[in-house]
């Protein structure tokens, strides 16, 4: 594959694209664009390093809410439906004991 004019012209527009770039910098309006983007840069890196410090914190408080909503909800079930948890745990208890049965009926073949 070799060189087309069409690279060719790419390269000569990207180089002329860098030029002009590099002298706009220099102008006193240049110089004011990359301090803005500089303080703009240190303010959202300022930013990111606060959500990560308050991260851990932020996940703990998200998991503790839930825990209480999870064990609200549990009162709430109990309280409307008191038989519910006996009968859960007939049924998981009988389910346990009847694939406890199966698995211990087929003893595993060696390899």
């Amino acid at each position: 594959m070799g060189v087309t004019s069409k690279h060719l012209a790419t390269f000569i527009l990207g180089a002329a694209a860098g030029v002009a770039l590099h002298k706009y910098m220099k102008t006193e309006e240049g110089e004011q664009l990359m301090e803005d983007l500089k303080a703009k840069g240190n303010e959202l890196k300022s930013e990111a390093e606060s959500a990560m410090e308050k991260a851990p914190e932020y996940f703990e408080d998200l998991k503790n809410g839930a825990s209480v909503k999870i064990n609200e909800a549990i009162a709430s079930l109990k309280e409307r439906f008191p038989d519910a948890e006996k009968m859960l745990q007939e049924l998981f208890g009988t389910l346990n004991k009847d694939t406890a049965a199966t698995n211990t009926d087929t003893p595993e073949k060696p390899v």
